[in-house]
């Protein structure tokens, strides 16, 4: 799903290749989970941008459902049977993505918010988050909606068990930054896992204009012209 060397998603043509290898369709119902639940949203994501109608993920993953007693089997899967085609043209949601020269255009408006979901210490520039990102900062303008301890955690959007927060605890967190459910709103990490998982969230919250900025901080850092910011900064800063 994911190329180097900036783990963006693959091409249009490799991504309809790859789901129908794996039997799916635009029309095929897709639940997604995995050991971490960004890992199975950035699944999510790009399948919805693909254009295949109908993609979920399980509130709080596999760690979830083993400590239910649910049922589990070991063994490899059954084979898949390739589909012929997906259906329809790819993208089906080109809008659930926006690229460099869009979050550009986000930032400083109060219809549109660029959101990072990336940790406090990364949001004020103390640490890159990953061992292969060199530069420490944030987008200029951005604005923080949270995320975890660090680059591997989402803690403030879950619950003890793991499953999401209610819609009300994260509306009112992102709130305070000004990140409203009326705006465009385009969050962003570090190359695109935590932003999927809180695109997720939003979608389950019924806001309606939601996407992903697939680049990130990794792109974004990568470019000397783009403006950067650290330091201790508060919601007033990006009004």
């Amino acid at each position: 799903m994911e190329s180097e060397p900036l783990w963006n998603k693959v091409s249009d043509d490799k991504l309809k290749a790859l789901l129908a290898k794996n039997g799916i369709r635009h029309d095929t119902t897709v639940i997604l989970y995995g050991r971490d639940v960004y890992a199975a949203a950035r699944v999510a994501q790009i399948m919805l941008y693909a254009g295949v109608k109908d993609v979920r993920i399980l509130d709080g993953g596999w760690k979830t459902w083993s400590d239910a007693g649910l049922p589990v089997e070991r063994g490899m899967p059954a084979k898949i049977k390739p589909a012929p085609d997906f259906g329809a043209p790819i993208p089906g949601q080109p809008q659930l993505m926006v690229d460099m020269e869009q979050a550009r255009g986000m930032l400083h408006r109060q219809d549109a918010s660029l959101v990072s979901i990336r940790s406090w210490p990364e949001f004020i520039g103390e640490t890159s988050g990953y061992s292969y990102i060199t530069p420490k900062g944030e987008i200029a303008g951005a604005r923080w909606g949270h995320a975890g301890s660090d680059a591997t955690h989402m803690e403030d959007f879950h619950n003890p068990d793991g499953t999401m927060r209610s819609a009300d605890d994260i509306a009112a967190m992102w709130k305070t930054w000004n990140i409203l459910p009326d705006q465009h709103v385009a969050f962003y990490c570090g190359t695109g896992w935590r932003a999927s998982e809180t695109f997720m969230y939003a979608r389950a919250m019924g806001w309606k204009n939601v996407a992903v900025y697939d680049g990130g901080w990794y792109e974004w850092s990568a470019d000397p012209k783009n403006p950067i910011v650290t330091g201790e900064r508060g919601p007033e800063s990006v009004r």
